[in-house]
């Protein structure tokens, strides 16, 4: 029922009524009882039984998966407000699979309670790597001569810059080459963090599936320095600690917007956008997963339907049995 028809059939139940009480006329007066009292019950019936496609199955009859997440301490104690966040974060998260009413709620002081109705089961290994998934994003600058150094460094002629590290740049493969692994000197303290990433998207263009960052105005004005400072040299973007990708700044970027290139899929791009502009602000570990089969769920409405009908059953019986003709009357009413 539209909220319009609401409205007129609520109107008209408002003019009869007015009748009812203005008619002196004892005849008139039953028959407009009996049509409000129609009316009245035709609305109730409507609100209360919604068409079946706007009944929302829960993870016990739809099937589904639940997950228990536990917030990971570190240097600070949990607190409300982390908890909090987490739970917005992982909200977020859990609406790109496109999934009916999730069940997100707090357990305790620092555990998460997540139940998704509808999960298949190809999807219950990428929905918990997004649930799990801090996605601490930094930009880090590599050093400007970095092959030269390196080698000295390796071959023990000289040692790393104070303010450098050594690590490993994992290549993924392109075309017949096979993956492979470079080594690199990047700064061991982030140059611009992610905490200043306003939005991220994935998209497609010539270059295939990319990621698009846009940063808030103090990191547009960083990256923008960064940039300009650094053109030809090379920058790593490091997520989660492993180093994503390493690109060389062509040009000075200070619009605030990036974008990430790199052999993804449709979904990778989808699930990096999404942790990119949700990112965790403490590590979590999945304490506890449960999948219910819609098989079970069927079986639940089935137990149920036989439990109904047979509780229906029994009573139109006693009452067929106490009351004889008057509880056959009561019997046809309450069918």
């Amino acid at each position: 029922m539209t909220p319009a028809e609401l409205f007129f059939i609520l109107l008209g139940f408002l003019i009869l009524f007015g009748w009812y009480l203005a008619t002196d006329l004892g005849s008139r007066k039953r028959w407009l009882a009996l049509a409000l009292a129609i009316v009245a019950l035709g609305i109730a019936i409507g609100q209360a039984y919604p068409p079946r496609d706007k009944i929302q199955l829960g993870l016990d009859i739809q099937g589904g998966t639940r997950f228990l997440i536990r917030l990971v301490k570190t240097d600070k104690d949990i607190t409300k407000a982390m908890l909090d966040q987490a739970v917005e974060v992982i909200r977020k998260r859990v609406d790109q699979f496109g999934t009916s009413e999730p069940v997100i709620t707090p357990v305790g002081t620092d555990r998460i309670e997540v139940q998704i109705p509808g999960l298949k089961t190809e999807t219950i290994a990428q929905a918990r790597e997004q649930l799990s998934k801090v996605a601490k994003l930094e930009f880090r600058m590599v050093y400007p001569d970095n092959g030269e150094l390196l080698k000295k460094i390796e071959a023990g002629e000289q040692i790393a810059p104070p303010d450098y590290r050594v690590e490993t740049y994992k290549h993924a493969p392109e075309g017949n080459e096979k993956p492979f692994d470079e080594r690199m000197l990047i700064k061991k303290k982030a140059d611009l963090g992610g905490n200043h990433v306003r939005q991220s998207a994935a998209s497609y263009g010539n270059e295939g599936w990319t990621v698009q960052l846009g940063f808030d105005g103090e990191g547009a004005k960083t990256f923008g320095k960064l940039t300009e400072a650094n053109v030809g040299h090379r920058f790593a973007i490091v997520i989660d600690g492993t180093v994503f990708m390493a690109p060389v700044i062509k040009t000075a970027i200070y619009n605030g917007d990036a974008i990430i290139t790199g052999k993804f899929g449709e979904q990778e791009a989808r699930s990096l956008a999404s942790v990119l502009e949700n990112p965790l602000q403490n590590p979590v570990s999945i304490e506890e997963e449960r999948s219910v089969s819609p098989t079970l769920g069927f079986d639940s409405i089935r137990a149920s339907v036989i439990a109904g009908l047979a509780g229906l059953l029994v009573t139109l019986v006693c009452v067929l049995l106490y009351y004889r003709f008057l509880g056959l009357i009561a019997s046809l009413a309450l069918i």
